[in-house]
């Protein structure tokens, strides 16, 4: 029986969050890690617009969504629940405004309209959002980690990441203690295992993850 193949670049918060969930189903895959500026004629032909991540089904099903591709792996195998209790709104937000608000923090200097500060705070909206949702509760759904957190984490990791100083600092406790927990997470480090750039020449395929969580 043929793996899926999974098209990634390790440090897109997109591919990221799918790559948690395939480790947390406890599925393995055949893990293609794509040089952003080269793209692999393979990965065009299944899907022209060519942005990762993308996943091949054992189907020959495409898969061009990261959130399509979480829910593929966890309907398929979700050992830990994480299909429990999804908080759509949460990740509509994360997906849309926030992720636009994310870009133009990030690279403020591409949009001189307004200051880095100004994206920051709208920004924060969201930070507000995930401090309210923790008020109660250990994770953005209850007690446990759910898809809700995985989808929207790797995006808090690249938003805090922009003024380190300024986080530690600001008014948002439970969304550091969580998003803290999550970065020395297992899950988390076996997510961010380093694989050489493929190409069409790679003898042996890379699978995904290397080794399972115990």
């Amino acid at each position: 029986m043929h793996q899926a193949i999974l098209y990634s670049f390790r440090r897109c918060p997109y591919a990221m969050r799918a790559r948690m969930a395939i480790v947390s189903s406890g599925m393995q895959v055949i893990l293609r890690e794509v040089q952003l500026r080269d793209k692999p004629q393979s990965l065009r032909d299944i899907s022209p617009k060519a942005t990762v991540p993308v996943l091949l089904s054992a189907d020959n099903e495409v898969i061009e969504e990261s959130l399509d591709i979480m829910l593929w792996a966890l309907r398929q195998s979700d050992p830990d629940a994480w299909l429990k209790d999804i908080n759509y709104l949460l990740i509509r937000n994360n997906d849309g405004p926030f992720k636009q608000w994310l870009d133009k923090y990030k690279y403020a200097d591409r949009y001189p309209e307004q200051t880095q500060q100004f994206y920051r705070q709208q920004g924060e909206q969201t930070l507000l959002m995930l401090e309210h949702a923790l008020a109660d509760s250990d994770f953005l759904s209850g007690d446990t980690i759910t898809i809700t957190d995985i989808a929207i984490f790797p995006f808090i990791r690249q938003f805090v990441s922009v003024e380190t100083n300024w986080f530690k600092q600001a008014p948002y406790p439970k969304t550091r203690r969580w998003l803290d927990y999550l970065l020395a997470s297992e899950l988390f480090q076996t997510t961010m295992h380093k694989y050489q750039p493929w190409d069409m020449t790679n003898e042996f395929p890379a699978l995904f993850p290397a080794t399972t969580i115990s």
